[in-house]
C-alpha cells in the first residue's frame, strides 16, 4: 500500500477525517460548483458533476448544501467565486514525487503557500511534467477485509469492468480505470457492501519506501498540504513499512 491509500488508512485510524468535516465539506463544494460551471448541471451530460455530487453525498453532505453548489455553478444563484484550477507538482522528503491539485480565486498567493509547505517539510517545488509521468489516473474502492470476501468482491468488480483487486494489508482496494469507476461502484452498491472510501484520483506506478524519520515528516507534509484551504487533492508516491506505520497511526 503506498501513497494517497496509505495516508487515507492513517487518517481514518486517527479519526482525522470526521474532526475535518467541515474543510472536506468545503472542498467538496468547490468541485461541484465548478464542474457545474464548466459541463452544466445536467447529471447525464457531466460526468465530473456526477462524481463530485457522490463524494458529496458519502460524506452525508445535506442535499441543499449540494443544490446550491449547482446553481452557484450554473448561474442561477449569485455568490460563486471564480475559481482557477491548478496543479503543482514537486518532491517532498527522499525524494517523494508529490502532485497537488488546488482550487483557487488567487494563483499567487497559493503557488507562495505550497511552496513554503513543501519546503519547511524537506520538500521543494518542481516544474510542469516533473513528476506526472509517475502516476495514472484511476478509480479506487477501498474496503476493510471484514466487510468482504476477496473472492465475492472479485467476481462483482472485475465483472463490472474493474482492472485489479489489490491486497492492501488490512483492505481490499478495487481499481478500475476513470471510465468504468461509477459501473463498478454501482454494482458494488446493488451488493450492499460497505466501502470504506470511493474515489477517482492518480495513482502511483512506484514507491519510494521511507523509514521512521523521513516517514513521519512525509506525513506531516501531507497533513499541512491538505490543511491548506485552497488544496482539493494530494498525491504522493511514498511507501510506508506497516510496522513503522502501526506507530505513526497511533
Amino acid at each position: 500500500m503506498s501513497g494517497h491509500s496509505k495516508w487515507s488508512t492513517i487518517k481514518r485510524k486517527k479519526g482525522a477525517i470526521d474532526s475535518k468535516r467541515g474543510k472536506i465539506f468545503t472542498k467538496l463544494i468547490k468541485e461541484i460548483t465548478l464542474a457545474a460551471r464548466l459541463g452544466g448541471g445536467d447529471l447525464e451530460g457531466n460526468s465530473r458533476l456526477r462524481q463530485a455530487i457522490m463524494a458529496a453525498k458519502e460524506e452525508n453532505m445535506p442535499k441543499d448544501n449540494i443544490d446550491r453548489a449547482i446553481k452557484k455553478g450554473t448561474g442561477d444563484q449569485a455568490g460563486a467565486a471564480a475559481y482557477e484550477e491548478v496543479t503543482y507538482e514537486g518532491y517532498g522528503p527522499a525524494g517523494v514525487a508529490v502532485i497537488v491539485d488546488v482550487m483557487t480565486d488567487n494563483k499567487n498567493r497559493t503557488v507562495a503557500e505550497i511552496r513554503h509547505i513543501l519546503s519547511k517539510h524537506g520538500g521543494n517545488l518542481g516544474e510542469n511534467g516533473c513528476v506526472a509521468w509517475m502516476f495514472d489516473k484511476k478509480g479506487s474502492i477501498v474496503f476493510d477485509k471484514k466487510a468482504v470476501g476477496e473472492d465475492a468482491l472479485m467476481e462483482v468488480a472485475l465483472d463490472a469492468g474493474a482492472e485489479d483487486v489489490r491486497d492492501q494489508q488490512s483492505e481490499w482496494e478495487v481499481i478500475t480505470d476513470p471510465m468504468t469507476f461509477e459501473a463498478v461502484k454501482k454494482a458494488i452498491d446493488i451488493k450492499g457492501w460497505k466501502y470504506l472510501e470511493a474515489r477517482v484520483g492518480k495513482i502511483p506506478r512506484n514507491t519510494v519506501k521511507l523509514e521512521a524519520g523521513k516517514a513521519e515528516q512525509m506525513l506531516k507534509l501531507m497533513e499541512k498540504l491538505e490543511d491548506n484551504d485552497d488544496v482539493q487533492n494530494v498525491y504522493a508516491n511514498f511507501d510506508i513499512p506497516d510496522d513503522i506505520m502501526e506507530k505513526l497511526s497511533q
